[in-house]
């Protein structure tokens, strides 16, 4: 089997340090083989990747903002959980918020992003159910944010 973290590199990525929760709840929970990773923003070392799709991001910006929740996960899941990427036995389901216009009709492209990702790192262990929103807002301003249920 490819190992995920080069395939994560192949993507451009390196795993960060995981993001420290900025309100009263814990980033990662694990209930026997049930991992539930609490909503990831899209962030990285530059900052919080901010906007509203509709508004001034179109759907490619929003899936590379998606990309970020992504790996976010993925580090809570290694550095939080000390799950390494390999022992994941399964991405159940995804649960995609997009900051956007009222309009704004495409959150599942922008949720593809992520999905994409974890599929292109994970193979078909990456494969998931998923559900995409809009939202009037996101903490912090950020575009998009995505929690996860994960098996292991």
């Amino acid at each position: 089997m490819n190992d995920p973290i080069e395939k994560l590199r192949e993507y451009g990525y390196e795993l960060p340090a995981p993001k420290a929760p900025v309100a009263s709840y814990v980033p990662v929970t694990r209930s026997g083989n049930l991992v539930y990773v609490s909503g990831q923003i899209s962030s990285n070392e530059g900052g919080v990747v901010q906007g509203r799709l509709g508004d001034n991001m179109n759907v490619v910006q929003g899936g590379n903002a998606a990309e970020l929740c992504a790996v976010n996960i993925m580090a809570q899941i290694v550095h939080m959980a000390g799950i390494p990427l390999h022992e994941i036995k399964q991405v159940l389901k995804l649960t995609v918020l997009v900051a956007s216009t009222p309009d704004f009709n495409e959150q599942h492209l922008v949720a593809n992003g992520a999905s994409n990702l974890f599929v292109g790192v994970l193979g078909d262990k990456g494969k998931h159910a998923r559900a995409a929103f809009g939202v009037a807002a996101l903490p912090l301003g950020a575009a998009v944010e995505i929690d996860a249920v994960i098996e292991v």
